[in-house]
């Protein structure tokens, strides 16, 4: 006999989900309205579901809740508050009180590996991510500049002198041969009596 009117149960609610309404998700059948991250309650779908024990979270949270931990592990500017996880059930020990570091750059990263090298234009440290070398000596890849005009340069483009780095152009007016024929343009050459 046909079971007339019926339909699966929802994962979340427990009632009866009719096919119109039904959004299926890991063997499981829940309304469309029902079909919400456990923890933010954000509407989910296909794209935005992570499913961990049989509970659904939107990719966010999940990744909050059961993801990687620690430096470099962040999600944007959200990483710069002093959210620990707690309403995410997240249970933590007292951590031991911080000790300053002996060594100046205080990345764990850069104490164990020796650190990043310095840019040669602003100073500040060049991640390998973002190196660029030219003349010998590392630069952010916005530093890798001319440093009269300011070209966007490339080690095929670029002339150095005392440890600064110009595009052809700008090293050959302001450092190359000067006097009568080394002018620049057609009237250069030209001889006026």
């Amino acid at each position: 006999m046909p079971n007339w009117g019926g339909g699966n149960k929802c994962g979340a609610c427990g009632r009866t989900v009719y096919h119109a309404e039904e959004v299926q998700c890991d063997g499981r059948s829940f309304h469309r309205c029902c079909f919400l991250c456990m923890v933010c309650r954000k509407n989910l779908d296909s794209t935005t579901v992570a499913i961990h024990d049989g509970e659904v979270y939107c990719k966010s949270c999940y990744g909050k809740k059961y993801g990687p931990k620690g430096y470099g592990y962040g999600q944007g500017a959200g990483t710069l508050n002093m959210d620990r996880g707690e309403r995410l059930g997240i249970k933590h020990d007292n951590a031991p009180s911080h000790r300053p570091a002996t060594s100046p750059n205080t990345s764990k990263f850069a104490q164990k590996f020796g650190g990043a090298e310095k840019c040669s234009r602003c100073g500040d440290s060049v991640y390998a991510a973002e190196k660029v070398i030219g003349a010998g000596k590392p630069w952010h890849k916005n530093c890798f500049r001319c440093a009269k005009c300011g070209k966007s340069l490339e080690s095929t483009t670029l002339t150095e002198k005392e440890g600064e780095i110009y595009c052809k152009g700008c090293y050959a007016k302001n450092f190359g041969p000067k006097g009568f024929g080394y002018g620049q343009g057609a009237g250069a050459l030209v001889h006026a009596q």
